[in-house]
């Protein structure tokens, strides 16, 4: 893996880790498309570099999590599910689901109809329309939508805000805890994977986290800035659409 490479799947990590499109499934096709092998250290790379994109919530939405105690809470219930889901799948996850081309096509595709068929019946009144009004059990089940994102292709961001809509959630509260349900969510995966391979990096390896690091928080500081301003006068059919066709256009080319 080159700098340009890096420079890439960066730019990749930054744009769509708070798009409802997979910010995973889009850097393991785009290494399947770069030749790049997927190797421990490489799939460690790619859960890495989301460390700049968490340092963008930080920046972004962090005084909102420190300054409200419910919403600190709220966000700790709803990490829950996926912390355990995390720690027990782990192995899975990274030694078989981060591998498989086949499942990243799928679950973008499957994503995709659902974002559209969601859009043409979502539901047409909120009745939760800031984070402190949100429920223990409406966090929890959100929660539990996350932790779906662990398979590759799964959007992390369209499970959270699905789920949340579904449970009463205003959409602009729900993009905006599914921003701070980043900050837990991402850095325990990876911190504890960093913990796990630490070993297998390189100098070479190190370097590259470093400058993908840098450059995923600058891509995710212009992405969130975007996505927030765009939700509030555009559905989400649009995504769902891309993901088909992302999804069709990459198993012609991967066949």
């Amino acid at each position: 893996m080159n700098l340009f490479h890096v420079a890439v799947l960066s730019l990749i990590e930054g744009v769509t880790e708070f798009l409802p499109v997979s910010s995973t499934g889009h850097l393991i096709l785009a290494s399947e498309l770069f030749g790049i092998v997927q190797t421990e250290s490489h799939k460690s790379f790619e859960i890495a570099i989301q460390l700049g994109a968490i340092l963008a919530v930080v920046v972004l939405c962090g005084r909102t999590l420190i300054s409200d105690r419910r919403t600190i809470f709220l966000t700790f219930v709803a990490f829950l599910p996926t912390a355990v889901a995390g720690f027990l799948l782990y192995g899975v996850v990274k030694r078989v689901l981060l591998g498989s081309i086949a499942v990243v096509i799928a679950s973008l595709f499957l994503g995709g109809v659902i974002l559209l068929f969601f859009e043409k019946f979502r539901p047409a009144k909120a009745e939760t329309m800031n984070i402190p009004m949100m429920s223990a059990r409406q966090a929890f089940y959100i929660g539990l939508c996350q932790a779906v994102a662990m398979i590759p292709g799964v959007s992390r961001s369209a499970a959270t805000v699905v789920a949340g809509e579904l449970l009463g959630v205003g959409r602009g509260a729900i993009v905006e805890f599914s921003f701070l349900l980043a900050i837990p969510t991402m850095a325990a995966a990876t911190g504890y994977d960093l913990w796990k391979t630490a070993g297998e990096f390189t100098a070479g390896d190190v370097r590259a986290l470093f400058a993908g690091f840098v450059l995923s928080f600058t891509f995710a500081i212009i992405a969130m800035r975007w996505f927030t301003a765009y939700v509030k006068r555009h559905s989400f059919v649009a995504f769902g659409i891309y993901r088909i066709v992302a999804a069709a256009t990459f198993l012609f080319l991967w066949k």
